[in-house]
């Protein structure tokens, strides 16, 4: 019954890990390495992700710093940063691409805040449906006499606290999201 219950327990945390990760890429007024983490930048005939070709770094509340290892990579890096959607122009000093984070305007907040909420439901419901794969080995396992049916009721009241938790940590985050994007 406990390998079950750890079995579960993995999927859960890998959801909140990747939660974490998308409420990164979110943009927020304020500027963050996050924003172009996962940007990939033509190099060489591949794609790389922009961190592999440059080093990242916030030098004010609104100022993301790009600076290439090669400073021959300065145009590929520019032109990802044109081609994305993420609405941040490059400034190109010729060694540094400076990108200045317009301050967001109160319906795009209240938009980001929608698409935050969406994103958030659908966690929990991924963090649920792992808990009734869970239950459902549980039962399988009574079915099959390997458990009783006194630990199958004790497993569905472990793997209960063990949703609550992670969909507590699920609203956590999405409150921390909410404050940080309707920050002024």
């Amino acid at each position: 019954m406990s390998q079950i219950i750890a079995n579960g327990e993995e999927p859960m945390k890998k959801t909140l890990e990747k939660m974490k990760n998308d409420l990164s890429a979110i943009r927020t007024g304020r500027a963050s390495v996050a924003l172009i983490d996962g940007l990939r930048v033509d190099s060489y005939g591949s794609l790389l992700p922009i961190k592999q070709l440059a080093n990242l770094s916030v030098s004010d509340a609104r100022t993301i710093e790009v600076r290439p290892w090669d400073i021959s990579q300065l145009q590929s890096i520019e032109k990802a940063i044109q081609k994305s959607d993420l609405g941040l122009t490059p400034v190109n000093d010729g060694k540094i691409i400076r990108l200045s984070v317009p301050q967001l305007n109160e319906e795009r907040r209240k938009e980001l805040i929608k698409v935050v909420n969406k994103m958030t439901e659908d966690f929990r419901v991924s963090i649920r449906n792992e808990r009734r794969v869970m239950v459902e080995a549980l039962k399988k396992a009574e079915k099959d006499k390997k458990i009783t049916e006194d630990d199958r009721k004790k497993g569905e009241g472990e793997l209960q606290k063990i949703t609550d938790i992670y969909v507590k940590k699920i609203d956590e985050m999405l409150k921390a999201k909410e404050k940080d994007i309707m920050e002024v």
